[in-house]
């Protein structure tokens, strides 16, 4: 067990009660948790989320779900975020004919891009890039255009995730008092953030949930702005790209 964590560049525990229940299993993920190896989650079993132990370690990590109904749409999300995590560290031999188009599937992605269901609008940050930037905090704003401002640079927290633009460098952020979505330039509470499956969603695409972590606001798009919201709605729901 100790061998194949030391070994692997990746783990993909298989989340059910049975495997939370399993002290082998306890052992093994908690190994790889100490080691930093990284971590994706698949999740199994329906109605259910993890806790004690497993909801401990799998906090803040986006899980990969399963459907046997969609199944090929669900391996296809899973690659994704395997390539997202550890993409850069994985090498695979492939027949000469297939290596170009192989080479592109294993790039890793450098920062995730947040597409609103239905606005098809991108959270964008368009301050002055830090350390010219001298203002503390500005409104984040919306695009149609996936440029380098709408990209963002997944950081982890204590069981949560910071959101960094690649282009300015400033992190997502949302203010419960003035129940803004901000562009700030440190990390705080504020900027901590759940990324979460979007289980209802039935397209091809990869939709998510956007839960600020401290206030338990959901991001979402009314008009043309960005919201946090108490609850969830369609306007809460995201795809990946």
């Amino acid at each position: 067990m100790a061998a194949g964590v030391e070994q692997a560049v990746v783990v993909c525990p298989f989340l059910t009660p049975a495997y939370q229940a399993s002290r082998s299993c306890k052992k093994e993920l908690s190994y790889a948790d100490t080691r930093e190896v990284a971590i994706v989650p698949v999740m199994l079993a329906h109605n259910w989320e993890p806790s004690e132990w497993l909801g401990l370690v799998t906090a803040g990590l986006l899980n990969a779900a399963t459907d046997e109904e969609r199944l090929e749409l669900c391996l296809q999300a899973l690659q994704s975020e395997l390539m997202f995590t550890v993409g850069d560290l994985i090498t695979a031999e492939q027949p000469e004919e297939e290596a170009p188009e192989r080479a592109r599937e294993v790039n890793k992605k450098p920062a995730r891009a947040f597409c609103h269901a239905l606005t098809a609008l991108y959270i964008c940050d368009t301050a002055d890039p830090l350390p010219e930037s001298n203002l503390e905090r500005t409104t984040m704003e919306l695009s149609d255009l996936t440029a380098s401002h709408c990209h963002w640079e997944e950081l982890k927290g204590l069981g949560c995730k910071f959101y960094r633009n690649v282009h300015t460098k400033r992190y997502i952020s949302f203010d419960p008092i003035a129940e803004q979505v901000l562009s700030v330039c440190g990390q705080s509470e504020e900027d901590e953030w759940l990324l979460l499956v979007d289980q209802s969603d039935q397209s091809p695409r990869r939709a998510v949930i956007i839960k600020n972590k401290n206030s338990g606001r959901f991001l979402a798009v009314k008009g043309r702005g960005l919201v946090g919201l108490e609850s969830y709605t369609d306007e809460c729901k995201w795809f990946l790209d």
